[in-house]
C-alpha cells in the first residue's frame, strides 16, 4: 500500500455486508480497501449451521463467511486486520485511523460495522456460545423441533422469538427480569394467549451448563427471593438488544437515539460520499441475507456517487 494513497473506497466492517459491498466495488474496479475490525466474519463466525441461506441448504457460518471473503479477494479486495479508532468526515478526501497509528485517505467510506448482541455476562454463556446458547431463533429455530427452548427477554424481539419458536415445538419458557413483559400491547399479547409459552417473571439466568458440546442446563434465579433452580433446556435465545458499532462515528454522522446510522435514500447517510450497509443501520430484520442485500445497495451507491465526482 503505497505511502500518501488515496482509496477509492474504503469499506469498514467484514461481515456479510462488508464482504458483499466488496464483492460488487472489486467488480466495479473501485479497488476497495476492508478494514475488518476486530471481529473478521461478524456474527455468523459465532453461529453454527446456517440453513436460509439462499443456495446452501445448511452451511456452517464461518466457512460461509471465509467462502464470501475468498471470493472479494479473488476480485482483487485488499483486507486489513486493523480496527478504525478515529474518523474525520469533514474534509476530502476522508481520513480514518486504525488502531495501529495507521492514516488512510479515501473518496468514498461503506459503513459495514454490525452489531453486538448483548449478553448475559454469566458464568459458562461463553462456553455454550453458538452451541445451543445464541441471539437468533429465525436462523437457529429449525434445529429445536420438539425441544426445550428458553428465551430471554420481555421486549419485542424476544415475543418475536417465542411466537416464531411456537412453530417447532411446544416447550417455550421465557425468562424475564422484570415483573412484567415491555413488549408492545400487540406483541404481548400474541404470547399472553398462548399456552405453549410460559413465563418466569423477576427471574434472571445466572449460569449455563452443557456436555461440552451443547449447553443442556441453566441455573434461574427469583430476583425478589434469591432462590435459585436448575431447569434442563435445549436451546437459550438472548434477546435483550443488540448495540450498533457505531460509537466512533458519534458526531460525525447522524446517528438515532439508540446509535444506530440514520439512513436516506436507501444506503446514504447524513454525509455526502459516505455509505452504510447491515446491522449498524438494521435494527428490524438483522438477518445476513438482509445485510449481504444493502452490502450490495451500498456499493452500487458508492460507485455511482464517485463516477459523477469525476
Amino acid at each position: 500500500m503505497e505511502k500518501n494513497q488515496v482509496h477509492k473506497l474504503i469499506i469498514i466492517g467484514s461481515g456479510p455486508a462488508g464482504y458483499t459491498a466488496a464483492i460488487y466495488a472489486a467488480r466495479a474496479a473501485l479497488n476497495p480497501l476492508v478494514i475488518e475490525g476486530k471481529n473478521p466474519g461478524g456474527q455468523l463466525m459465532g453461529t453454527s449451521y446456517v440453513e436460509n441461506w439462499p443456495g446452501d441448504k445448511r452451511v456452517l457460518g464461518p466457512e460461509l463467511m471465509v467462502r464470501m471473503k475468498e471470493h472479494a479477494q479473488s476480485l482483487g479486495t485488499t483486507f486489513m486486520a486493523h480496527d478504525i479508532v478515529k474518523v474525520n468526515f469533514s474534509k476530502r478526501p476522508f481520513t480514518l485511523w486504525t488502531n495501529r497509528d495507521k492514516e488512510l485517505k479515501c473518496h468514498a467510506v461503506i459503513i459495514a460495522t454490525g452489531a453486538t448482541s448483548k449478553r448475559l455476562c454469566v458464568p459458562g454463556e461463553d462456553d455454550y456460545w453458538g452451541k445451543g446458547v445464541t441471539t437468533c431463533a429465525v436462523c437457529d429455530g429449525a434445529f429445536y423441533k420438539d425441544k426445550d427452548v428458553i428465551i430471554v427477554g420481555g421486549g419485542d424481539t424476544a415475543m418475536e422469538d417465542a411466537s416464531f419458536m411456537t412453530k417447532y415445538t411446544n416447550k417455550i419458557t421465557i425468562i424475564q427480569v422484570m415483573e412484567k413483559l415491555t413488549a408492545s400491547a400487540a406483541m404481548q399479547e400474541r404470547v399472553l394467549n398462548n399456552k405453549d409459552i410460559k413465563i418466569l417473571y423477576n427471574s434472571t439466568i445466572t449460569a449455563m451448563y452443557g456436555d461440552g458440546k451443547h449447553v443442556t442446563q441453566v441455573t434461574i434465579k427469583d430476583t425478589k427471593t434469591g432462590k435459585e433452580t436448575k431447569k434442563s433446556t435445549d436451546a437459550v435465545f438472548v434477546a435483550i438488544g443488540l448495540n450498533p458499532n457505531t460509537q466512533i462515528f458519534k458526531g460525525h454522522i447522524a446517528l438515532d437515539k439508540y446509535g444506530y446510522v440514520d439512513v436516506k435514500n436507501h444506503t446514504h447517510t447524513s454525509v455526502e460520499g459516505v455509505f452504510v450497509a447491515g446491522d449498524a443501520a438494521d435494527y428490524r430484520y438483522r438477518q445476513a441475507i438482509t445485510s449481504a442485500g444493502t452490502g450490495c445497495m451500498a456499493a452500487l451507491d458508492a460507485e455511482r456517487y464517485l463516477s459523477e465526482q469525476k
